[in-house]
Parts: structure tokens; C-alpha cells; sequence
């Protein structure tokens, strides 16, 4: 069977064709020359699973959707402060090339336009790199990004080092600016920024690249952690206000990704949690926007839902309760009841925040007595013992795992017997110094929880769901 998946994108590029508007950028003669039919697009999942239709291998550069990723490396390189001090984080309203820069601060508006783009390519690295080491690492990183290893497009870069008159003129400014170290040669640094925007991509390197920041900076489909959590967040962030140029508001409005243009005619979008996107289409609109790239973006958005702002669903079951009765066995290690009520809390699904709260006041309702609701509360205010069950449950973000970190900690602290189902693992102790020191007991699934709570020939003798 195929996905259908496949003939909705054919459907998408074939909604799309029609439009012949716009134009391929011409100030470079080597983008001047693209074939304006060329049209594609890709979606990567976050579980590593690749869709593309159209022109998907074909290869163009990179140019303006690599300062994203080489804004990541900045950070990383550097720490988010410092990386502040040279780069604002304002939409600047002007075209991309603008040669303007912050009043007081000096600092370029953004990472994604020209000027700011130049000063992060010169921070990468940290302050000691040479330009070849600031060259290899963004083709590195990239790279692996990809999930292969990329290229220079030369042709490229020695088109666009001919005609680098406002770029070279932009990294002066940012040199008498103090922006750019004093130790860097403005020259070096437009250089390796040019590089930067000559690798060679096609949509499918682009949607695998955008799906490794919706992954939270970890390769679907290899695995590694290649951008820390942190800087994903910075990254997307800035992406969202000021990944567009001047068309952001418009763009957040009716497409709602965070999103990423380049003057090759690709766009990236990354949904955090879900999907990467990219689409390519030479013809560009007068703010440097791929035209059908736009068209083919708001219609994925609209037809898949995939708006960040859309609450077609909100999430209210994220929790449940149910209660498993246990005969003992022989040698109970605790307790040594005949029958013990041991309630379950079942967690499903991506748990962030909201679900490790709700979890939370289950724990409170269940264990603990409330004198002004005493019907429905404290029904299991004397279980020796409280099972987690995890076998549901797709991740732990950082916030859920230190309140449910906190939540065992503190059952446990109180004499309760803490047992957690976690057969694919999501939960982790580290972080939390209590429970490295004095862990809960994981298990692989209810059964083995019973036999750790009830003993040696414990046996269930019903089960019931709470709510």
C-alpha cells in the first residue's frame, strides 16, 4: 500500500504551477540562470520518516536558510549572552542587504538578515577559529544535519564573491562598528559567509534539516543531538519573527511555522514536536520569497493544520486512574497485606507542563484527604505503595520530568513505596540528587510491578478504573 501522503504533495505541486509570477534572482548570474519550472517540496517527520514529490534531488544553494542553522553554532560556540551583545533579535523591516545597524548598541537588527548574518559567521568557532576552521565547521554541521556529506557549489561562490561589493561593505561597517573582533578580518569573514550560502542542498536535505530542529536538535534519522535544546528554542524563536525579511508578520499570520527563505527559491519550515517542511521554487516575490514556495507553504498549513497558533484540539485525558487489587504472596516486601489497593497513574502521549500538573493534582486528590471534598478525595490515602506507569507515554520534556522527578521524590520521602512502569525508558533520574541517591524502582511492565509490590506469587485480583 502507498501512503497517500505521496499524492497529496503531488497535489500541492500541481495546485502551484500554474503561477508563473515573479522572478529568479538576477544580481547573481549563476541564480539567474536557474530553470523557474523547477518545483519540489519534502516533509521529514520527527520519527525519521521522509516524504517528497517534484524535483526532490535536485540541488541548489543553500544561501540565506543556513543562517539559522550557523546562528545555532554561534550560540553554542559562544553562549546566548554574548551572541546577544554583537546580534540583536528585532525584525528590522528592510530588505535583507540593508546596511543599517542598531542605534547606542551598533548591533545588526537580526541573525537573518545580511549584516547579522556576517557577524555570527565571524563568532563561529569561538573568538580563537580561523576562517578555514569556520568554513569546515558549517560544512560539517550541516553535514550532519543532512544526514550526508554536502558540498560547495564553487560556481556559486565565485559568483557571488564577484558581485560582494555590499556584502564586503556591510562587514566593514560591522568592523568600525566594534561589532566584529578586533582580530578578524572583515574581508575573511564576508568570505566564509558567502561560502556558507554556496553549499548545495536539495528539499529532502532541507525538510531532514527543519525536522531536526522540530526534533529538538536531534536527527530523526541518525540520532545524534546536533543542536542543544537551548539554542533550537532561540533559533526557532527568531526564525518565527524574523525568518521572512519584512513579509514575517504576513507570513505568521497565514502559514504560522517557523520559517526560513533563501534567494535560491527554498523555503524550510519547522514545526516544533511535529514536522520539518521544505519547498523549492526559483521565481521570488519582490521581498526575496519564493512566490509559489509561499503558495505551497499556507496550503500545507491550511490543509494539515499544521498553524502553531491552531487549537483545533486541546488535550484533557493526558491523565489517568485506575486501581489494581493484589493478593499477596509470599515474602511481601512491603506492607504484608492479605489484599493492598494500589493505584496507578497512567501518563499517555507527549508530557509536557500542562500533563505533569494534571498528574500532579491526581497524586493530591488520590493521596491526600480534603476536608472540604471528602467524598472524592484521599481514596488511596493509605496504599503503601503508588505505581507510575509510563507504557504510554512518547516523551518527558524537561519540565514534566523535574515535577514528576519531584512528585517520587516526595511520595517517597513520605513513606511511600514508588514503583515505575517505564519500558522505553523516558524517565530519568539525573537531576535530581535525591533520586540519584535513592532511585524509584522501574519496571518493565504492570506485572512485574505487582510481583515487586506484592511478593513471590502475588496474583491480581481485580482491576478498576478510577477515572
Amino acid at each position: 500500500m502507498k501512503s497517500p501522503i505521496y499524492d497529496y504533495l503531488h497535489h500541492v505541486l500541481e495546485n502551484v504551477r500554474p503561477d508563473a509570477s515573479g522572478r529568479v534572482a538576477g544580481y547573481i548570474d549563476v541564480l539567474a540562470k536557474a530553470d523557474p519550472s523547477r518545483l519540489a517540496v519534502a516533509l521529514a517527520t520527527v520519527d525519521g520518516h521522509l516524504y517528497s514529490a517534484g524535483d526532490d534531488t535536485v540541488e541548489f544553494s543553500i544561501q540565506s536558510i543556513s543562517k539559522a542553522f550557523v546562528y545555532a553554532l554561534a550560540i553554542e560556540d559562544n553562549g546566548l549572552e554574548y551572541v546577544l551583545s554583537k546580534v540583536g533579535v528585532e525584525p528590522s523591516g528592510d530588505a535583507f542587504n540593508h546596511l543599517s545597524l542598531q542605534k547606542g548598541s551598533h548591533r545588526p537588527m537580526n541573525p537573518m538578515i545580511n549584516a547579522g548574518a556576517i557577524a555570527t559567521h565571524s563568532l563561529v568557532g569561538g573568538p580563537s577559529a580561523t576562517a578555514e576552521e569556520r568554513a569546515e565547521r558549517v560544512l560539517d554541521v550541516l553535514s550532519r544535519l543532512a544526514g550526508r556529506r554536502l558540498q560547495v557549489d564553487e560556481a556559486v561562490y565565485e559568483a557571488e564573491l564577484r558581485d560582494a561589493n555590499r556584502n564586503m561593505g556591510l562587514g566593514y561597517m560591522l568592523k568600525a562598528a566594534g561589532i566584529l573582533s578586533r582580530d578578524v578580518d572583515p574581508q575573511e569573514v564576508v568570505k566564509g559567509y558567502i561560502r556558507q550560502c554556496s553549499i548545495k542542498v536539495n528539499v529532502r536535505d532541507l525538510a531532514l534539516m527543519a525536522a531536526t530542529l522540530g526534533n529538538g536538535g536531534v536527527n530523526p534519522t541518525t540520532g545524534e543531538e546536533i543542536i542543544p535544546h537551548d539554542s533550537v528554542r532561540q533559533v526557532l524563536s527568531v526564525m518565527t519573527t524574523c525568518g521572512m525579511y519584512d513579509s514575517a508578520g504576513d507570513w505568521v499570520s497565514r502559514v504560522g511555522i517557523p520559517a526560513k527563505s533563501g534567494v535560491s527559491g527554498a523555503i524550510i519550515g519547522a514545526l516544533p514536536g511535529q514536522i520539518g517542511l521544505a519547498v523549492f521554487s526559483p521565481r521570488l516575490d519582490d521581498k526575496g520569497n519564493s512566490v509559489r514556495g509561499v503558495s505551497m507553504c499556507e496550503k500545507l498549513s491550511t490543509d494539515m493544520g499544521l498553524h502553531m497558533m491552531d487549537i483545533s484540539q486541546v488535550g484533557r485525558a493526558t491523565v489517568r486512574t485506575w486501581t489494581v487489587t493484589i493478593a499477596g504472596g509470599e515474602h511481601q516486601p512491603h506492607g504484608g497485606r492479605d489484599h493492598q489497593e494500589v493505584p496507578v497513574f497512567g501518563l499517555r502521549g507527549a508530557v509536557r507542563f500542562a500533563g505533569a500538573e494534571r498528574l500532579t493534582r491526581a497524586l493530591i486528590r488520590e493521596l491526600l484527604p480534603d476536608p472540604e471534598d471528602p467524598l472524592l478525595s484521599g481514596r488511596h490515602a493509605d496504599a503503601c505503595a503508588v505505581i507510575f506507569s509510563l507504557k504510554d507515554t512518547f516523551s518527558l520534556n524537561h519540565v514534566a520530568q523535574r515535577i514528576i522527578r519531584e512528585d517520587i521524590h516526595r511520595l517517597m520521602a513520605a513513606g511511600r513505596n514508588v514503583v515505575v512502569i517505564d519500558p522505553a525508558g523516558v524517565f530519568k533520574v539525573h537531576g535530581h540528587h535525591g533520586l540519584e541517591e535513592k532511585p524509584p524502582k522501574v519496571v518493565a511492565d504492570e506485572a512485574e510491578a505487582r510481583h515487586y509490590i506484592g511478593g513471590t506469587g502475588c496474583r491480581l485480583v481485580s482491576h478498576s478504573d478510577s477515572l
